[in-house]
């Protein structure tokens, strides 16, 4: 029904800049939410940023004022602009998308923040 596919995880020094961009096929559904979580290892997923069809945006307080999340005009795709990183944003990053019944979940791209 849903299938997403991440891109634009990488390596960057600290204080830098990376965007995230993940793309939904979608079949006889409709999205009504997309986000970003990560996870660090030995650490559990976290939600890091979250964004309804009607707009409104919700982030974790540790990317506040350095992370945005958006999406495209079709709703069907979703970015995350991260700014000023830090060495504990490194994490593997996932997207996701919510329709009314269920969750899908992409196949994670890595974001490595080197001190």
């Amino acid at each position: 029904q849903v299938q997403l596919v991440e891109s634009g995880g990488g390596l960057v020094q600290s204080g830098g800049s990376l965007r995230l961009s993940c793309a939904a096929s979608v079949t006889s559904v409709r999205i009504n939410a997309m986000g970003w979580y990560r996870q660090a290892p030995g650490k559990e997923r976290e939600v890091v940023a979250t964004i309804i069809s009607g707009g409104s945006t919700n982030y974790a307080d540790s990317v506040k004022g350095r992370f945005t999340i958006s999406r495209g005009n079709t709703n069907n795709t979703v970015s995350l602009q991260m700014n000023t990183l830090k060495p504990e944003d490194t994490a593997v990053y996932y997207c996701n998308a919510d329709t009314w019944s269920a969750r899908f979940w992409g196949q994670g791209t890595q974001v490595t923040v080197s001190s």
